[in-house]
């Protein structure tokens, strides 16, 4: 029995049921995306990445398709940056150690995320056909890697259990350069907190010795993936970053 609605979103209700999380989609829910999500979970799973054990994908009594995986008893990161502000350092690194992790990982099933990006930017409809260009022309002169990335990184989805932290929402994922995940990580605490996305790209550049220009180099990518959403809260941020930096 579904004990009370743990997060309510446009497309996806998430309840706590007994020891396990139930994520119900909305009736017409593309199956095939239902699927896929419980792929990457069973992914990352199998590669020993600390995430919520996956146990079934099926129809609920009304015929929505769910997702039931194990309840993780604690708080999201964001509602301890919330909670405690001056322990805000302290929490970005958390989320570093676990990105670090992650990136250790390969997953060669999941999809290529430079081809993923592409589909996005070509689909825009919202940026004329020279930045479309120019987008597409950066992107793949982007270097290839096939690294665990989450897609999707970011302190919603990370849960600080008594046992560890552990990272949700797999939907997103996909093989590619770290620097990516890295960039689009960057650009969701931004959305929020500029103080924490600045301290967190300092600290990844400083642990993993990687020029801060190299993460910068994807952030007009990022943006143009981060507008397939449609959030008009975020269309003026975004379209500014489309040339945020130039790559010659």
């Amino acid at each position: 029995m579904k004990e009370k609605i743990l997060i309510a979103s446009g497309n996806h209700n998430v309840y706590r049921e007994g020891n396990y999380t139930v994520k119900v989609f909305q009736k017409g829910f593309p199956k095939s995306e239902v699927l896929r999500e419980a792929m990457h979970m069973s992914l990352v799973e199998g590669l020993g990445m600390h995430v919520p054990e996956l146990h079934s994908v099926g129809l609920t009594e009304d015929g929505s398709w769910a997702i039931t995986y194990d309840y993780i008893e604690g708080k999201t990161l964001m509602q301890l940056m919330e909670e405690h502000p001056e322990k805000l350092e302290e929490y970005v690194d958390g989320m570093l150690d676990c990105q670090l992790e992650m990136f250790e990982k390969k997953a060669p099933l999941l999809n290529n995320l430079k081809s993923k990006m592409k589909r996005q930017i070509q689909s825009l409809d919202c940026i004329n056909d020279i930045t479309r260009y120019e987008l597409l022309t950066k992107l793949n002169s982007m270097p290839d890697h096939a690294k665990l990335c989450h897609g999707d990184f970011c302190p919603s989805n990370i849960i600080v259990g008594e046992d560890g932290w552990y990272i949700l929402d797999w939907i997103h994922a996909s093989q590619g350069n770290a620097s990516a995940d890295v960039a689009r990580t960057y650009l969701l605490l931004a959305l929020q907190n500029l103080d924490a996305a600045y301290y967190y790209l300092n600290r990844f550049c400083e642990r993993t010795g990687t020029a801060k220009i190299y993460v910068q180099n994807w952030l007009p990518l990022v943006a143009a993936a981060q507008l397939t959403k449609k959030r008009p809260e975020e269309s003026e941020l975004l379209q500014s970053w489309l040339n945020v930096v130039d790559t010659d």
